[in-house]
């Protein structure tokens, strides 16, 4: 029971499913973290298997493409794709830190958000479409979901701080030991390989590389984000998320 209730935290936090939490202090916030990942393989099976009925119904994979992406930020409540733009905003102003952190809690999108938010899109519809022509598209979705997912989970650990003292950053920000990260990487690249080994060998190295890749961006990403806002934000962790998938997603559209 008290496991399961760090995963219906997570997705109650991570989806737009509503589930019955017992508790939603730090222990319990860590526990969802951890789970991050198993979130994001169900999202991306979703988000798959919609791909996969609009190929069907339209044989069309650039559509199959926004189908899938589409999924993916309804389920999220676009959440995420927001978390991205509001960072996009913090990053690009010039002003000192505490400004750039309100800029971000603002309910609207400045021009480097918004020019983001296009590009970031584009780049995974793009290269889900690619990789519905190498028949690997659902495989690329669902490890882009696992990995973006991923990065949250890391960025929880001890050495990553908040960067204020309340809201989503601050409850979940270091709640995930070192240890724990360590084996839910080391789970999800296994993870990851083992889905593309049911192509063969070489789809199963490049699915295990696009973990790795995928979450390499996420964390440079990270890296500026505490740099530049001294620690995370719910904004930082959502733009990890789709950061991470799209360096995954650039890696599975390869030839």
């Amino acid at each position: 029971m008290v496991k399961l209730s760090g995963l219906r935290l997570a997705i109650g936090t991570l989806s737009i499913l509503r589930v019955r939490v017992e508790a939603a202090d730090r222990a319990a916030a860590g526990r969802a973290m951890a789970c991050a990942p198993l979130v994001g393989a169900g999202i991306g099976v979703a988000a798959a298997a919609v791909g996969w009925a609009a190929r069907a119904y339209t044989g069309s994979t650039f559509i199959a493409a926004v189908a899938a992406v589409a999924t993916c930020a309804v389920v999220t409540r676009a959440l995420h794709l927001d978390g991205l733009a509001d960072v996009a905003d913090g990053l690009g102003s010039a002003k000192p830190r505490e400004q750039a952190l309100e800029i971000m809690k603002r309910s609207d999108i400045g021009p480097f958000g918004v020019v983001t938010l296009v590009l970031v899109l584009a780049l995974q519809i793009t290269c889900v479409t690619a990789a519905y022509a190498h028949h690997r598209g659902g495989l690329a979705i669902i490890v882009a979901a696992v990995t973006g997912r991923l990065a949250i989970t890391l960025a929880c650990t001890p050495r990553v701080p908040s960067a204020r003292p309340d809201g989503l950053g601050a409850w979940v920000a270091g709640t995930v030991s070192t240890r724990i990260a360590s084996l839910v990487a080391v789970a999800c690249l296994i993870g990851c390989a083992g889905l593309g080994y049911v192509r063969g060998l070489g789809v199963a190295l490049l699915a295990g590389a696009a973990c790795v890749v995928g979450t390499a961006c996420a964390l440079a990403l990270l890296q500026r984000c505490v740099t530049r806002f001294g620690g995370i934000t719910g904004d930082v962790l959502g733009s990890l998320v789709e950061t991470g998938a799209a360096g995954a997603l650039l890696v599975l559209a390869a030839r």
